[in-house]
């Protein structure tokens, strides 16, 4: 261009470029006249013949152009500029940092941030974080793949950091496997996740929300007393006798009990996930013998504090009550009862006492004590609060969390006591995350946690209150007497008894001291990540290193009740006199008594080397080696092998490979050491495979096919595992035998016997002989599984699992008393198997941006039974062996009816007690004329349900939800205690 004037040049420039053109403080001569030609040259290169010879500077910012007279001025990050074509308003441009993240407070690596209207943008990097150049006011479109796409107006602010919520139409691109993360289309083994916001439950107790949610999972829950509330619960059944039988529980690899798993917040909760199968298990060797739950707490992100606040308050009450007998009723049916077994007996109730009860005389005289009203409310109330904030920069990130849990009881506290004997729990919880990055390929990573509970209740808790009032004589006596002219000024309650004070009084237990105990449990682990792309791409090496405290203490604080029983009363003036029954024995001062104390600790170690790299965007390899170290210390062990460290180590492997995205091949094993065998048995070797087949991936699988089955995968595991935790937990070393020296009960004397010059010495007793032939317990586990999906709304995962379990530790049935043996012998001698099948689906659908829906059930069947076990020949009652049968099943008699009368007694089997008409006659199953244990057989379903299943739905409009689930077991059998449950044993037994 020739004789042409710097605005055309500019003008020019924008018009056939991304280019656009800036000035500061209008310091450009726009009129002055240039000759300039341009061939392919760079920007910067036609600027510089542009402005030569001039007083004009400038600066380029991607695809903006600012002008001005200073070089200093251009270099600072915000300065007013103006288009030079355009009169806009003034302009901000500066750089935006941020990071984005999702629901459970984790980064999303390589989501896509544009600036709208432009082509401009950025991708954030492996911490979810990036950094852009941008005009004031600008938005922000921040999109990934399986999420909701976002638009973020920017304002005037430099930092942002910017939540993306999970697409319902998406599928979860990535599995929590052990000690690594998969692509979830790459994960043949049998694993079940499910999304800490749907633990979210009104329950202080995070393991009262397992049942129902996760196939695979059999859970259930016996007591809602705060304190002892933890459900139970198995993966795919039990299918050993040891004394270990739950799954293996892990908080950020960290080793944990069932009560600190309860006690974690599901606000701190990253990821939940339970693995099945024997390749899922495998790296975890023989503490994964009974399956795996994997916690993973969440972590910091870049960016600004995030802080986040939950308070609930819950009412709590029981779900349903038995029903008792009225005190009339009650009188009357025990008058009846003990007619029923002597005619001529004297009936505990006279007509006298009955219709004064019926009339509602003097309550202290003729009570009718509804004992569980006047010990426990109809409801409490319960509050829980969280607090935890979250954030950091590129170089640290920190999540910070605090809890605190106040649960109370439904025991009513008496204005005449002067301490609170209702049930309190507190807990404190703190945990902290901190992430830092050393350099570029190392991070270090300190989470430290801290759990703290303090209890305050009855002496005997809640549970033996509950019995009590179940067990006492509502007629009998009152809880408490008013006093009488001479216990006018008894400081004391006179709470009420009978005969010579030996009965219940549920409310002189409740109120005559309380408990305390006090947990304290801390755990401090740090965690090295070190890349090693130098020596090969993929490479990375991790070290762990985990220690844990516990200590429990409890202190009981009580007096010694009085009680008193009427002595006299005058009808007509209604006053009555007392008698003290335990005079002697009772006090008005508290007592003390300090109760159990454990104290032990756990160091546990691990270091993995993995690799991950793909080739040519097919051949998908991965390889991983861990080394695990763990040691757990008792202070009060109670014996010198016990006290003894208990110590475990295991080396394992995984490797895996997949072509294409169709086909999916891996390989485990576990190479694990214990301390409880001998030297030739010490080690075990266990491993594992499985292949998968991603059928809709394949190049035949036709797109309108694909429109109906999105998603079709098949997949198969074998695998070993091995079991260590056999027999009794305080049996240490099966290959030493366990000696007294000194056991006083074998004592004997020596000399003169009985006189001075006698002497006496204890014996020697053995508990455990030595046995170097006991070894691992051995599982083989097969699971056959397929993944569906369809419509991309519909989500079915299926499989059919066995397991075949050999060398379970028996005692020996038929040693010969001739032998001598002070103590059982045992044997890997038991067998057992089990099948099932468990089943998960999801169904996710959005009706428009403001309408969703979603929808999930679980189901799970596992069925156990013996295949060997050692008892006695049986070949003659073959309803008497275990073999075939749960391994919770429960053997009794079969009850044919009630005997009529005393002729069909004496025609018919000799039975055990004492019986009469009217009591329950029993089945000659064997025919020998009398009813012994050879007569008992398999009653009803066993006592761990053998289904579980979980169904429940979310739906949605703009900020509003609704959300409800269902939950459920069968095929269990539910076992009355007779002696529990029968009225009138030893003239108490409220049950009727």
């Amino acid at each position: 261009m020739n004789n042409a004037i710097v605005k055309e040049v500019l003008m020019a420039i924008e018009n056939k470029s991304e280019f656009i053109f800036f000035y500061q403080d209008q310091n450009i001569d726009l009129e002055r006249r240039v000759d300039i030609q341009v061939d392919s040259e760079e920007i910067g290169e036609i600027l510089d013949q542009l402005f030569y010879g001039s007083s004009n500077v400038y600066t380029i910012r991607d695809r903006q152009i600012i002008i001005g007279k200073s070089t200093r001025r251009l270099k600072r990050r915000n300065y007013s500029v103006e288009r030079i074509f355009e009169d806009l308003e003034q302009l901000q441009t500066r750089e935006v940092t941020g990071t984005v993240y999702d629901n459970d407070g984790m980064p999303i690596p390589g989501a896509s941030i544009i600036i709208k209207g432009t082509t401009k943008g950025t991708v954030t990097n492996n911490d979810g974080a990036f950094s852009l150049d941008v005009e004031e006011n600008s938005t922000l479109l921040v999109s990934f793949i399986g999420y909701e796409s976002k638009e973020i107006e920017i304002g005037s602010r430099t930092a942002i950091h910017i939540n993306l919520k999970e697409s319902v139409e998406a599928i979860e691109d990535v599995t929590v496997v052990a000690f690594a993360k998969q692509k979830k289309e790459s994960v043949i083994a049998s694993i079940t996740t499910v999304k800490p916001s749907e633990l979210k439950v009104p329950s202080s107790n995070l393991t009262t929300a397992l049942a129902g949610r996760m196939s695979g999972l059999i859970s259930y829950q016996r007591s809602g007393e705060p304190g002892k509330d933890n459900a139970q619960f198995f993966i795919r059944g039990v299918t050993t006798f040891g004394y270990k039988k739950d799954p293996l529980i892990l908080i950020d690899n960290n080793e944990v009990t069932t009560q600190e798993l309860a006690r974690i917040q599901t606000d701190d909760i990253a990821s939940f996930s339970i693995m099945k199968d024997a390749t899922a298990t495998a790296l975890y060797g023989s503490r994964g013998a009974n399956g795996v739950i994997l916690v993973t707490t969440k972590e910091g992100v870049e960016g600004k504090g995030q802080i986040s606040v939950r308070f609930e308050n819950a009412i709590s009450k029981p779900t349903s009550m038995v029903d008792l007998a009225d005190p009339i009723t009650y009188m009357l049916l025990h008058n009846e009862a003990v007619r029923t077994r002597n005619p001529l007996g004297v009936t505990p109730y006279s007509p006298n006492k009955i219709a004064n009860t019926i009339a509602g005389g003097n309550p202290y005289i003729y009570p009718a004590t509804d004992w569980y009203k006047t010990l426990f409310k109809d409801q409490t109330l319960n509050r829980r609060l969280n607090f935890n904030v979250s954030g950091g920069g590129r170089i640290a990130r920190y999540y910070l969390a605090g809890s605190l849990v106040d649960d109370s009881g439904i025991l009513k506290v008496d204005e005449k006591n002067n301490f609170n004997n209702n049930i309190k729990l507190k807990r404190y919880m703190l945990r902290s995350n901190v992430n830092i990055n050393i350099t570029k390929t190392t991070e270090a990573i300190v989470r430290l946690h801290g759990a703290f509970d303090d209890y305050s209740g009855p002496i005997d808790g809640g549970e033996e209150l509950y019995k009590k009032v179940m067990r006492t004589n509502p007629v009998l006596f009152p809880a408490y007497y008013e006093p009488d002219a001479a216990n006018e000024f008894t400081q004391h309650i006179l709470f009420g008894n009978f005969d010579k004070g030996q009965y219940n009084n549920p409310y002189a237990d409740m109120t005559k001291g309380y408990k305390d105990y006090t947990i304290s449990q801390m755990s401090a682990q740090f965690e090295l990540k070190q890349q090693l792309d130098f020596i090969t791409e993929g490479l990375s090496l991790r070290g762990m290193f985990n220690t844990n405290r516990y200590s429990y203490f409890d202190v009981s604080r009580y007096y010694n009740p009085f009680y008193y029983s009427v002595s006299t009363y005058d009808k007509e003036s209604e006053v009555y006199t007392l008698n003290s029954l335990n005079e002697t024995s009772g006090t008005e001062y508290l007592d003390y008594r300090e109760g159990n104390k454990q104290v032990n600790s756990t160091t546990y170690f691990e270091t993995a080397l993995s690799w991950n790299r793909t080739f040519e965007d097919k051949h998908a390899l991965s390889g991983l080696m861990v080394y695990t170290m763990r040691e757990q210390l008792y202070a009060n062990a109670g014996d010198l092998q016990r006290s003894l460290p208990y110590r475990n180590l295991g080396l394992a492997g995984r490797a895996t490979y997949a072509y294409d995205s169709r086909y999916f091949i891996e390989a485990n094993f576990g190479y694990n050491g214990s301390e409880r065998f001998s030297k030739k048995e010490r080690f075990g070797f266990f491993p594992s495979a499985g292949l998968g087949w991603y059928i809709s991936n394949e190049a035949f699988w036709p797109e309108s096919l694909a429109k109906t089955v999105n998603k079709l995968k098949l997949k198969a595991t074998y695998g070993l595992v091995g079991n260590d935790a056999i027999g009794n937990e305080n049996d240490r070393f099966f290959y030493l035998s366990n000696v007294n020296m000194n056991d006083g009960n074998l004592a004997s004397s020596f000399g003169t016997y009985g006189n001075a010059g006698g002497r006496t010495l204890n014996g020697i007793s053995i508990s455990r002989y030595p046995n170097d032939n006991i070894t691992w317990e051995t599982a083989e586990k097969l699971n056959i599984g397929v993944e569906l999906g369809l419509w991309n709304e519909l989500d079915i995962q299926a499989d059919i699992f066995a397991e075949d379990r050999s060398n379970i530790l028996m005692t020996r049935s038929s040693i010969p008393t001739t032998m001598g043996l002070q103590s059982d012998v045992r044997a890997n001698v038991g067998k057992a198997s089990s099948k099932g099948v468990d089943i998960s689906l999801n169904y996710n659908h959005s009706f428009n941006k403001d309408l969703w829906i979603t929808g999930m059930a679980n189901f799970t069947y596992a069925k156990s039974e013996f295949t060997v076990f050692e008892e006695p020949n049986y070949s003659d009652t073959p309803w008497k062996s275990h073999v075939g049968y749960s391994l919770n099943q429960n053997w009794g008699y079969v009850a044919e009816r009630l005997f009529v009368d005393e002729e069909e007694i004496r025609n018919s089997p000799t039975q055990f007690g004492d019986y009469k008409a009217g009591d329950i006659k029993y089945k000659d199953i064997n025919g020998d004329g009398k009813i012994t244990e050879l007569d008992q057989v398999p009653l009803g379903y066993p006592t761990s349900p053998e289904i579980v299943y979980g169904f429940g739905f979310s739906g949605g409009w703009k900020g509003f939800d609704l959300s409800c689930f269902f939950q459920g077991l069968a095929h269990e059998s539910f076992w009355i205690d007779a002696n529990a449950t029968s009225p009138f044993i030893d003239g108490q037994n409220a049950l009727l």
